[in-house]
Parts: structure tokens; C-alpha cells; sequence
């Protein structure tokens, strides 16, 4: 049976080393932090399971997937409705009935079309959008846009609106229904009991070896065999030690504390759309499972967003033109010098996953490598 070296412990590199063993292969898992499961990790804290890397809703259309991952964990069925604050009005999210009802006070969906409409006609815009404010603006005119987008979207992404390209925001959620769930998948919702023991149960076998705290980039010389293949889930420019230049990356910021009250905001996620305060959104975890935890205690967590320098845990790829050029060079290269290597996941792929996602390409590369 052949060797397997995974690089990362997320849920591509886990769902591979899992199918890899049941298999008979032979597996080692290397994670650099100090726990396994990548972003996807959750900790156990006040009674309550909080996730360390912002907020997980796993959700899909996928029947697979859903029955795939519910292998390892019980879910509950939690419905994802965040809301938004600005400057203390606070909307629903997607974009609904709910929500044009508390900007305008129209009550049909007739009503609110017709209001979109009108916005959209009263700007003085003309021709195709250039830039991610001419795009939102024309899609649901200037009062959403104001309110809900443009702040959110300047956070994220550390740049004004009329600096990003248009195809940024190809399409906006606009529901003309009073319903506040945020995914139209009719599979969606939390893992009772956290996130981490599904990846604990997925590298439970005697074939698999996890070792934390080990960077392979540091070492590789000590870890590649030539009877031994990588599956590597890291960011592959690193891998190349940015031979071709960096590919551009966003960072994240959490700050995560206990409160001594039973609920702070009445909502697992609340978006601050606003210029004024730095974070885009306040996590409190409780919600996720629906208020269970310590009497008395919450646990939130506040997420910033953040330019990425090297060094830095990069959270999302950069998608525009330079960036999709690059990876397409970097693509190349590891066909010639690295055809022993299978890059995967977020930053391997340079892509944006959700979870659902991430494991389909898992099992891609599974099918790939054993044809079953």
C-alpha cells in the first residue's frame, strides 16, 4: 500500500487522510498548529462551543455531503439569520421583505420592487458598472447600498468601494419574501457538540499518525520520501517559497471574551455595516446551539478584518485578475517540479470553499487517487 503525507489538518486534508485509511493506506498528518481541524475548530468554553475561527454554518444542496458528513456528528437544525446593525438600526439579512420594510416601510413585495426601482432610477448612472459601487448601486440602488454594503464591503476587503472591481458583487441576495434565512440550501445546520470532533473522528485509525505543532515547510527535507505522496493544504505560493511572486491574501482578527450576562445580543451573528467600528461582525456562540451553556455566561467574539503579510494566516483569496494569472502560473510549475504533490483546499487551490465544497474536492482528489 502506498504512503500518504498530508499537510494540514482542515477538513480537505482530514476527509483524505479518513478515506486514505479506510483504504489501508498508510497516512501521516502534519498540522503546524497546536490542535487539529484547521478553521474549522471549535472549543469548548463556558459550556459552550466556540468557534475560534469565526463563524461555520454548514449548509449545502448537496444530499451527499449533508448524509457524508453526518457520519461524524449529530446536527442540529439551526437556521442562519444574521442581522445587521448600523449606527444601532438594525436589519435583517439577506436582503427581504423584513429588511425593505424597516428602510421604507412598504409592506408588498409589489411595494418594494417598485421602491428598488425607483432608487435605481433616480442615480445618475449610465452604461456598465466599473467598480464594486456602480455594480451594488445598480443592482439595489442607493439606500441599501449605503446602509448595508458599503461599509461591510470596505472593511472586508481594506479598500474603498469604487476601487474594487465590479465583478466583486455579480449578484446581491434579494428576497421579495419575509424570510430571514440566509441560505436557500435545503441542508443546513451545526454540529451538537462542536466541529473539532468530527475531524477527531475522522483521523481515528490505527493507520493515520497526527503530529501538531510541526511545519513541514521548516522540515521538508526530513519529510518527503519518493514513496510517499503529499497532499498539501497550505497556500501554494509558500510551497514554492513565493518563487514567482506572493499571491494576495486577507487576514482576520479575533477577539474572543466571556461575558457575565446569559445573552448579549440575541443573535449568534450581527454585522456592522458602518464605517465606524472597525470589526465587521460580533459572534456570540451560544446562539449556534441555541442557548446552551453556562447560566449566566456567554462567549463573544469580535472579527476584524486585515491586510495580509507574510506570516500572517491568510483566510481569503484575493479573486481578481493579477491573482487568478498568478495561480495559474504557480499551477503550472507544480506540474513540472512538484508531480508528486496534490495541492487542495482554500489555499492550495486558491479558492473560496464553504465547508460542503471543501469536501466535494476532497473526494474528488480520493476518487482521483484510488478510481473507486
Amino acid at each position: 500500500m502506498s504512503n500518504y503525507l498530508v499537510v494540514g489538518s482542515g477538513l480537505f486534508g482530514s476527509v483524505f487522510a479518513h478515506e486514505a485509511a479506510l483504504r489501508g493506506h498508510h497516512v501521516k498528518v502534519l498540522e503546524k498548529r497546536d490542535h487539529v481541524g484547521g478553521n474549522i475548530y471549535t472549543k469548548e468554553i463556558e459550556g459552550i462551543q466556540v468557534h475560534m475561527y469565526g463563524a461555520h454554518i454548514f449548509h449545502t444542496k448537496m444530499k451527499n455531503i449533508w448524509e457524508y458528513i453526518q457520519q461524524f456528528a449529530d446536527f442540529n437544525h439551526y437556521v442562519n439569520s444574521p442581522i445587521a446593525n448600523y449606527h444601532g438600526e438594525i436589519y435583517n439579512l439577506p436582503f427581504n421583505m423584513n429588511t425593505f420594510n424597516r428602510l421604507w416601510g412598504v409592506i408588498t413585495p409589489e411595494e418594494a420592487k417598485a421602491k428598488i426601482e425607483e432608487q435605481k432610477q433616480a442615480t445618475s448612472l449610465s452604461g456598465k458598472p466599473t467598480n464594486l459601487e456602480e455594480q451594488a448601486i445598480s443592482l439595489v440602488g442607493p439606500d441599501v447600498y449605503q446602509k448595508l454594503v458599503k461599509g461591510y464591503t470596505e472593511k472586508q476587503w481594506g479598500q474603498s468601494a469604487t476601487e474594487l472591481p465590479a465583478f466583486i458583487i455579480r449578484r446581491l441576495p434579494v428576497r421579495f419574501t419575509y424570510d430571514n434565512n440566509y441560505f436557500n440550501d435545503p441542508f443546513q445546520g451545526i454540529p451538537i457538540g462542536g466541529y473539532t470532533q468530527i475531524i477527531d473522528k475522522l483521523l481515528d485509525n490505527e493507520l493515520i499518525e497526527v503530529k501538531l505543532n510541526e511545519d513541514y515547510l521548516g522540515h521538508r527535507e526530513v519529510e518527503n520520501d519518493p514513496d510517499t505522496k503529499i497532499i498539501y493544504t497550505g497556500m501554494i505560493d509558500q510551497f514554492f517559497d513565493y518563487e514567482l511572486g506572493a499571491l494576495e491574501y486577507r487576514s482576520l482578527k479575533f477577539e474572543t471574551e466571556i461575558k457575565d450576562v446569559d445573552n448579549y445580543q440575541g443573535n449568534a451573528v450581527v454585522n456592522y455595516t458602518d464605517a465606524e467600528h472597525p470589526f465587521t461582525r460580533v459572534i456570540e456562540h451560544k446562539h449556534f446551539e441555541f442557548g446552551k451553556g453556562n447560566s449566566g455566561k456567554t462567549v463573544i467574539t469580535h472579527e476584524y478584518p486585515q491586510a495580509w503579510h507574510r506570516g500572517d494566516d491568510p483566510y481569503y483569496p484575493v479573486n481578481n485578475q493579477r491573482n487568478k494569472k498568478l495561480y495559474k502560473e504557480y499551477t503550472e510549475l507544480a506540474s513540472e517540479e512538484a508531480p508528486n504533490v496534490v495541492f487542495g483546499g482554500r489555499l492550495g487551490q486558491y479558492r473560496y470553499y464553504n465547508m460542503d465544497q471543501t469536501i466535494m474536492a476532497a473526494l474528488q482528489v480520493v476518487h482521483r487517487e484510488f478510481g473507486d
